[in-house]
């Protein structure tokens, strides 16, 4: 099969398209082929930094295609049903050898390529608002880089549960402007802004209920800033690649908390394939919105993964083998 590998961490340019031997099915797993990629953050961050567990390498965690063989333990699941699915690499791949539990069913007629985006991100962002953010109705938000895949995700989250004002950051104004359909009612251009004084301005220095940061680093702590009396941090991920390195002394006097989130810890609970099955659901029907910038070949994944990289998308960017 065909596939996006590397043989050493680096930048996009360590990404090559070669011919690799098609994967094996697990007893317990399925074979599907890929029609849709979704790339992650974190396979940016992988690929730059995490460990090579094949050689070569193909890294990814989503993708959505065609079930091809099944398990002979397998029994929920059939050959020729679309599915979602997640591992820990293996997307960038014309075919994809996955566990079972880790596939998440289709409707008939919903886009493959907004399917694929969903599972991590939509799950994420969740989790982030709902089981660690502990967000109510009524409550305020801040989502830092508004316009990832989570980002987006999380805005039409919070305006769904019942956020009274939600908040977001990007890079641009541009960016911004393309958030409010979403449900944004207003955005915060990190470039032009200092983010926790502009956050104190929009809440009347009351600061927000709920941070979804994905970004660390010294954002970190601005979202740390950022929060209101009993407010709650869900931090999510590393995409700014800078050392966590903050000052949590603000934290106490404000009765606040600073939770850690990874979806891959719990992936494999019935709560979070419930949810992430009734997030795919909702988008189906129409009411969650999966935002696609860009969808390159497979064969220009250095590309795709360097556009990402450019901070210029709104959304998820789409590999099609």
């Amino acid at each position: 099969m065909k596939a996006a590998v590397y043989y050493e961490n680096g930048g996009p340019e360590v990404l090559k398209y070669e011919d690799v031997p098609d994967p094996q099915c697990h007893p317990r797993g399925v074979i599907i082929e890929v029609q849709a990629i979704a790339i992650e953050g974190g396979d940016t961050l992988n690929r730059w930094r995490g460990p090579l567990m094949t050689n070569p390498h193909v890294v990814g965690y989503q993708a959505a295609g065609v079930i091809v063989e099944v398990g002979e333990e397998v029994t929920h699941l059939k050959v020729g049903q679309r599915v979602a699915t997640v591992n820990n690499w293996g997307s960038h791949a014309a075919l994809r050898s996955v566990p079972a539990r880790n596939c998440w069913p289709v409707p008939d007629g919903y886009d493959i390529k907004k399917a694929a985006a969903i599972p991590v991100t939509f799950g994420t962002a969740h989790d982030c608002l709902f089981e660690f953010g502990r967000l109510k109705a009524g409550e305020t938000v801040l989502v830092q880089a508004g316009a990832s895949g989570v980002g987006v995700a999380a805005i039409q989250l919070a305006k769904r549960g019942g956020a009274s004002l939600v908040l977001a950051t990007a890079s641009s104004d541009e960016r911004l402007e393309r958030l409010k359909p979403l449900g944004l009612d207003q955005g915060i251009n990190y470039r032009t802004h200092e983010v926790p004084k502009e956050v104190m301005r929009l809440t009347d220095n009351n600061g927000v209920n709920v941070v979804v940061d994905s970004v660390g680093g010294s954002t970190l702590q601005g979202s740390i800033h950022s929060l209101a009396y009993r407010g709650r941090v869900s931090m999510v991920g590393a995409a700014g690649r800078e050392p966590m390195v903050v000052d949590v002394s603000s934290m106490m006097g404000g009765n606040r908390s600073l939770s850690g989130v990874f979806l891959g810890a719990e992936i494999m609970t019935d709560r979070v394939h419930d949810n992430i099955q009734s997030l795919i659901d909702d988008a189906a029907r129409g009411e969650l919105e999966v935002v696609i910038d860009r969808v390159f070949p497979l064969s220009e994944a250095a590309a795709a993964h360097a556009y990402i990289e450019s901070r210029a998308a709104v959304g998820r960017v789409v590999l099609v083998p």
